[in-house]
């Protein structure tokens, strides 16, 4: 009877290990209304790893499950598009990061609105819905501070269609590629 006790003990402890690690590490959002359309859609769930920004710096591309700077009840979906000391601009139809304008191939229709040259200050960091006409988003006049973001959209899990990896798309390269 005791080697069945210990046995039991040592598998409940176990299994609490395993449940707080993935509880820290990895979690599931619902993708709320059209803002990250094409990419996510209305009902879409995600799983989000919260142990990515551990390792290393949020990075422009990255699609990222943040916690608005104004009260709701709702975490969002963004992708991440300037950096702290970056300046960013919308116009014609196009996003400049640094005077640069950003080839964004997942986007589902370029913007239609202006945004005006903005310089970000040491912990801004502008986030924009890949659904760029419909999305309350940093065109609105909020930014985020890195202790708002979350974690890094990892995995589309639900519905079955929509499995797969994350749409994350590495902007640094085109930004480094201009500067050349």
């Amino acid at each position: 009877m005791k080697t069945i006790l210990r046995d039991v003990l040592i598998t409940l402890a176990i299994a609490l290990a395993i449940f707080f690690t993935l509880r820290a590490t990895v979690q599931a959002y619902k993708v709320v209304e059209c803002c990250m359309e094409p990419n996510y859609v209305e009902g879409e769930w995600l799983l989000a790893s919260k142990a990515t920004y551990w390792f290393h710096e949020p990075e422009r591309g990255d699609v990222i499950i943040l916690e608005p700077p104004f009260e709701t009840e709702e975490v969002y979906i963004k992708r991440l598009i300037a950096l702290p000391g970056d300046t960013v601009e919308v116009k014609d139809g196009a996003v400049y990061i640094n005077g640069t304008a950003i080839d964004e191939p997942y986007i589902k229709e370029a913007p239609a609105y202006t945004f005006p040259l903005t310089e970000l200050g040491e912990d801004e960091y502008f986030v924009l819905g890949d659904n760029r006409n419909n999305a309350n988003d940093s065109s609105k006049g909020w930014t985020i501070s890195r202790d708002a973001i979350i974690g890094k959209a990892w995995f589309s899990y639900w519905p079955i269609s929509e499995w797969g990896g994350a749409n994350n798309y590495p902007l640094a390269e085109q930004l480094e590629a201009a500067t050349d």
